[in-house]
């Protein structure tokens, strides 16, 4: 009785012989046939295990630093994120950042969808590149097996040895399809190598029967709505600019004063 999408779970069997899963950290029910949201896999990863005697310390470190995610019950994210110092941010169905940081009075409105991913791969050095549809056709067959992806929200697959782009696109979603933005969350811990998959086992991409090693990956991600940064930002930016110039161009003219 175990959940093969899902290695951060408790799971039971009743007296029927039905296996039932719960997530670590939140107790929701899981689905096991399918990928769990990304919003609920950070509350579970943050969550502390029951014996810890070595390692990095528990909590999932991100750009914003460690904080526990707002979950809906659906199990995506909620629309504003605050930490334990009450600070409080907007994002989007991925998860990342799209606003500036505020106080608990921050109103964040709907929850932003990321329609686009791309997602930037680079392979180990070889002697030769791979054959070009070969890479597609490997990695397209990946994302529909293994994540369960449909194929129409594979854009496109671009590859110049040793570079790898993959493009996801998804307007909209039904209830029986996995999204996009959990993909990309579940593919990025296979590439590094912690697996969110019970079975934990390496990811393996063959091409024509050679392993495709993939060392780097880049996720970015595209909104429907663009993000909602201040221009005070990149006001204070071009002003520090602007001044270094300026004392630049003064050490100059003063240099050639003294040397005239």
């Amino acid at each position: 009785c175990t959940c093969a999408t899902n290695k951060w779970t408790a799971c039971a069997q009743d007296g029927s012989g039905n296996c039932t899963c719960t997530l670590v950290g939140s107790n929701h029910k899981v689905d096991c046939s399918t990928l769990t949201s990304k919003c609920l896999l950070m509350k579970a990863e943050i969550t502390p295990p029951k014996k810890r005697f070595w390692g990095h310390p528990p909590g999932l470190l991100v750009n914003d630093g460690i904080y526990n995610p707002d979950c809906e019950d659906s199990g995506i994210f909620k629309a504003r994120q605050c930490n334990q110092a009450d600070t409080c941010w907007c994002v989007n169905t991925a998860g990342v950042r799209r606003t500036e940081k505020g106080d608990k009075s921050l109103s964040c409105g709907e929850l932003v969808r990321t329609s686009w991913i791309y997602i930037e791969l680079k392979h180990k050095k070889r002697c030769s590149a791979f054959d070009v549809p070969a890479v597609a056709n490997a990695l397209k067959h990946l994302f529909e097996s293994r994540y369960k992806l449909h194929p129409k929200y594979i854009a496109d697959v671009k590859y110049d040895s040793p570079l790898i782009q993959i493009q996801l696109n998804q307007n909209e979603k039904s209830r029986c399809d996995v999204d996009i933005a959990d993909v990309a969350y579940y593919f990025e811990k296979d590439v590094k190598d912690d697996s969110v998959f019970h079975s934990n086992r390496t990811l393996t991409v063959s091409v024509n029967g050679d392993a495709l090693d993939i060392e780097k990956i880049r996720i970015y991600y595209v909104d429907e709505k663009p993000p909602v940064f201040y221009m005070r930002r990149l006001v204070a930016g071009v002003s520090a600019v602007v001044s270094v110039v300026i004392l630049i161009a003064g050490f100059g003219v003063a240099v050639l004063a003294i040397l005239r």
